[in-house]
């Protein structure tokens, strides 16, 4: 099972094995993880969930589409070139290992 380290601000980590399938966002929320938000529940329509992926993992996941790259030009905390929404990144053995780094604020 793909395990994904999420991490605070602070600098704080939480490891969470993720069964193949499920969406990053959605085991940050079952892990109880503070830091995603998700006030739609995955539906790509509120950028509650945004998180930094850094390389090599960001190549691994499909392409920002164009609704995600909308949504994350309304994140409270900046944007950048590692910038996506969690509920858009399904958690693949691919991308075992993956760190997430959670934003300064969601909303």
């Amino acid at each position: 099972m793909p395990t994904v380290t999420y991490v605070h601000p602070d600098g704080t980590k939480h490891e969470v094995e993720v069964p193949t399938g499920k969406r990053v966002m959605q085991a940050a929320i079952g892990a109880g993880i503070d830091g995603i938000v998700a006030e739609c529940g995955g539906q790509a329509m509120c950028a509650t969930c945004h998180v930094y992926i850094e390389s090599p993992w960001a190549d691994k996941f499909p392409s920002i589409s164009e609704e995600e790259d909308e949504m994350l030009d309304d994140t409270v905390s900046p944007r950048t070139e590692a910038s996506r929404l969690s509920c858009q990144l399904v958690v693949s053995d691919d991308v075992d290992g993956l760190i997430v780094r959670l934003p300064e604020e969601q909303v």
